[in-house]
């Protein structure tokens, strides 16, 4: 077999290209300014207190929800969740009071067997300003999912699952996004602490004068609801 040496020149300068092809390869070209993930984010700070668990959304995007399972007895407390996202703002949650089933009773087959009565109020800070840019009340819009028992009287009945009737409506699509049609939903009613009984985890919160609590027209026949409200650019 016969080797042939090539030139020192042509060794360089492969050697040179080959230098060249890797530095391209292995490059990462530089974010254009302004267009990174978090361009125009702003970070805020949720406060929520609910009877007895929500989840959050804002523009579409699940942020955080409430850390104790409602299946928890008594299952009381509040929460702060941070959070990213960018003006205007569209908040979207569930709120949901405990059933045992769809009868709408807790306790059931015991001496506390009952109707639940639900709550929640909620508080939101854009973190930069301090400024509190949402708060429960009237101007919330609600739509409720699970409504029982339909009538009262059954609250004691021996088998509720059965005797006890309810309402129950399917989640529509694309609730929690900025274009959805919310005109049909009913606007919050404001209820005092005395009324939603607040517990556990009240307190821990220093709520804004504008924080109100809120529920629909019924805090013990509506279970599960779901709440849109729109901030504007900040």
């Amino acid at each position: 077999m016969i080797r042939r040496t090539l030139p020192l020149v042509t060794v360089l300068l492969l050697a040179a290209s080959a230098c060249s092809s890797d530095a391209v390869s292995d490059s990462t070209p530089a974010p254009t300014a302004g267009t990174g993930p978090h361009a125009g984010e702003s970070t805020f700070v949720a406060e929520v207190w609910a009877d007895n668990w929500f989840s959050l959304y804002v523009n579409g995007k699940l942020v955080g929800q409430d850390s104790v399972p409602i299946t928890t007895e008594r299952s009381f407390n509040s929460e702060r969740i941070t959070f990213t996202a960018t003006y205007p703002l569209t908040i979207a949650m569930v709120t949901k009071d405990f059933k045992q089933d769809d009868s709408g009773l807790e306790y059931i087959g015991t001496d506390r067997q009952q109707m639940g009565d639900g709550g929640f109020i909620a508080q939101i800070t854009d973190t930069a300003s301090g400024r509190i840019v949402a708060s429960t009340g009237r101007t919330w819009k609600g739509l409720v999912l699970h409504r029982a028992p339909l009538d009262e009287s059954c609250e004691k009945s021996a088998s509720p699952a059965t005797d006890c009737a309810s309402k129950i409506v399917a989640e529509p699509s694309g609730w929690t996004s900025a274009g959805f049609d919310d005109a049909t939903w009913a606007p919050a009613t404001t209820y005092s602490e005395e009324e939603v009984g607040v517990k556990e985890g009240y307190n821990d919160i220093s709520w804004d004068p504008s924080a109100e609590l809120i529920w629909t027209a019924s805090l013990k026949l509506d279970n599960t609801i779901l709440w849109r409200h729109t901030v504007p650019s900040g």
